[in-house]
């Protein structure tokens, strides 16, 4: 996964510096307050009309992970036009996608490395026609299941959720608030509670039980410009 992730991120910055159209650039979003589309992978836009179905590894890591998203499923589909659903087992590749339209989540120990244990990781299938996101692939830490990592409820919760987001075509919208010169961990905008977006890098979202696993509005905000870019070149 890691070797996959860095030559298709590669592949992608390439293909999207040799392919960029001024006439897209004009009608395109990619980033906005609180949050970022995965465009350094050429991902711009999602179906309004396909169903990204979300499928897993094996009953077991369906049987966990499932119950995980269903709440941010929910809202994802009353309150936006990209439409998702919790699918059932395929076989997986983890250095290959999977169908179109498919977000499969499986298991890998410590798929950022052993030098970030605990870490998750999930990427959009890169550079895909037209910018459009065919679905994706997430690594989710086996160490979790397992019980080798202790990771809070709502934090296995919405990092599950925001692994999956990466994969639809979401990127962290961290930026450089203190202005020191760099972009650090948990450096995100946030909503006047003090939280921060699902989205926000290492991990972020709700820490209250009756919200925990919800997207924030930056982070809906982020999912409907991939509808409006999509949209705005005609694609259904």
């Amino acid at each position: 996964m890691r070797k996959t992730l860095a030559v298709a991120a590669a592949a992608a910055l390439a293909a999207c510096a040799l392919t960029a159209a001024p006439a897209q650039a004009a009608t395109i979003t990619t980033a906005g307050t609180g949050w970022k589309l995965a465009s350094q992978l050429g991902v711009t836009s999602a179906s309004p009309s396909q169903t990204y179905t979300v499928t897993y590894q094996s009953d077991a890591v369906r049987k966990f992970y499932a119950p995980q998203i269903q709440r941010a499923v929910d809202q994802i589909n009353a309150s936006t036009d990209l439409n998702l659903a919790i699918g059932g087992v395929e076989p997986m590749d983890p250095n290959t996608c999977g169908p179109a339209f498919h977000i499969q989540v499986l298991e890998l120990k410590n798929p950022m490395g052993d030098e970030h244990p605990g870490w998750s990781q999930g990427m959009p299938c890169p550079n895909p026609d037209r910018g459009m996101s065919r679905g994706g692939i997430v690594a989710m830490n086996s160490t979790y299941r397992s019980g080798e990592w202790n990771i809070k409820q709502e934090v296995l919760q919405n990092t599950a959720v925001h692994e999956v987001l990466h994969a639809a075509g979401l990127d962290h919208p961290n930026y450089d608030a203190d202005k020191d010169g760099s972009i650090e961990d948990y450096e995100c905008v946030a909503t006047s509670y003090g939280n921060k977006p699902i989205m926000c890098s290492p991990n972020g979202g709700y820490s209250t039980w009756n919200n925990v696993g919800r997207l924030t509005g930056y982070d809906i905000n982020g999912l409907n410009a991939l509808i409006a870019n999509a949209r705005a070149q005609g694609i259904e």
